[in-house]
């Protein structure tokens, strides 16, 4: 299934999260939580970041920022979503597709960025 090109994303994650895709050898995303029925990579660093810092930190101390590359011809059928501007975009990949997602991703999950407590 996987083209030689990809895209990169990110991925604001809190320290929950981050144990669970440790825990997955930092191949996978968990699943989604049946209140979450979007999963929601973003296209910038910068707007993970700012996700990070401003909700995962106050909702559970402290927020990381992964990076990953996904197969570029995989991640063509889904659109990019404006979440409130240009530079506040993502792709919706609905909760059930979230293992085909999982399967187009391109080496490890890394971790980029780490805010509050963990910090």
């Amino acid at each position: 299934m996987a083209s030689s090109e990809t895209k990169t994303l990110w991925r604001p994650v809190g320290p929950e999260e981050l144990r669970l895709i440790e825990l997955s050898g930092w191949t996978e995303f968990p699943p989604r939580l049946p209140e979450q029925p979007i999963f929601y990579p973003v296209t910038t660093r910068e707007y993970a970041m700012k996700i990070a810092r401003d909700w995962n930190v106050p909702a559970s101390g402290s927020g990381f920022v992964t990076e990953f590359e996904v197969d570029a011809a995989f991640l063509s059928n889904y659109r990019v979503e404006d979440a409130g501007g240009r530079a506040h975009r993502e792709y919706w990949i609905p909760a059930e597709e979230l293992t085909v997602f999982n399967a187009a991703i391109v080496g490890q999950i890394r971790v980029v960025d780490t805010f509050g407590n963990a910090a």
